[in-house]
């Protein structure tokens, strides 16, 4: 959603949740996160650096098309990339100990705050 200024990460949270409104775009995401991250973490423990490339290729490879077919919006990466990357690491700890639906809570929130149907799944 181009148009968003925020002052902190504090403000660009809510919007970066929102951008993953869906269940299934935060389940893609955390999905090719993982396993760029086993990819980088085989190729550290083998010594073969191409495979440190796993985390970026697969990581953005799955989540990027999740916005484009699933939310139907940009990434957040694209206007925000630093502040995107700490979302995403944070949105998927949150995931890891059971806190999806808060995730989504704070998603629709920010949605209904913003004058946007709720999109969640």
């Amino acid at each position: 959603m181009a148009g968003h200024e925020f002052g902190s990460y504090e403000e660009f949270w809510p919007y970066y949740v929102a951008m993953h409104a869906k269940t299934a775009t935060r389940w893609v995401h955390l999905t090719g996160t993982l396993t760029g991250l086993a990819v980088s973490a085989y190729g550290l423990a083998r010594r073969r650096p191409r495979l440190l490339l796993g985390l970026p290729v697969i990581g953005y490879g799955t989540a990027w098309p999740a916005h484009f077919l699933i939310e139907r919006n940009n990434p957040a990466t694209f206007g925000h990339p630093a502040w995107s990357l700490r979302g995403d690491m944070q949105m998927i700890r949150m995931m890891l100990s059971g806190r999806d639906a808060e995730l989504a809570a704070t998603a629709g929130k920010w949605l209904a705050e913003h004058g946007h149907q709720d999109r969640s799944v």
